[in-house]
């Protein structure tokens, strides 16, 4: 038993210093994820409306909130027909702003003024999170746009939620 107090601020230290890696993810976490994912659609629209570089705001909405550089993502955006998924980083920038997808419209170059998020839900464990219920796209005029939403999460090396799920649907008009 006298090992034990000597090992305990080895242990103490170590649950200090452990990497945000290690710590579960919160329904906090994900409502900010949440919120800054909105805040990245709206600021798309906005660079590409003062005739900016929106393909690199794009660029780095997708390499800031999802996560194509630690695995698979799988993402099924709402206006997909022809092509519903976008298994690659290219294939999603195409979705925001139009390229490789030929029927990829742009997006987030809509414009949008404001996107809101209504959980149903939020399932957190220790390394990933589930959150699924309805979203809300304000256009100029004021009128909003509501889609259906699953959005998955990970933990990436410096402790910041990304994206490996996404799917989004118009609600079913019956």
């Amino acid at each position: 038993m006298k090992l034990l107090p000597a090992l305990l601020p080895a242990v103490a230290a170590l649950a200090v210093s452990a990497p945000a890696l290690a710590q579960p993810i919160t329904v906090a976490e994900v409502e900010s994820a949440q919120a800054a994912w909105g805040a990245g659609i709206v600021r798309i629209g906005e660079v590409h409306a003062a005739d900016g570089d929106y393909e690199t705001a794009a660029a780095e909405h997708l390499e800031t909130l999802y996560a194509y550089d630690l695995g698979d993502v799988l993402f099924k955006p709402t206006k997909a027909a022809d092509d519903q998924f976008r298994g690659s980083f290219d294939e999603a920038h195409s979705y925001f702003v139009g390229g490789i997808v030929a029927e990829d419209g742009g997006f987030a170059i809509n414009p949008w003024t404001a996107v809101r998020f209504e959980n149903e839900g939020v399932i957190t464990d220790a390394d990933s999170a589930v959150a699924m219920g309805n979203y809300y796209f304000t256009d100029p005029s004021g009128g909003e746009v509501k889609v259906e939403y699953t959005f998955g999460y990970v933990r990436d090396a410096e402790g910041d939620l990304r994206i490996n799920l996404h799917h989004s649907s118009l609600p079913y008009p019956g």
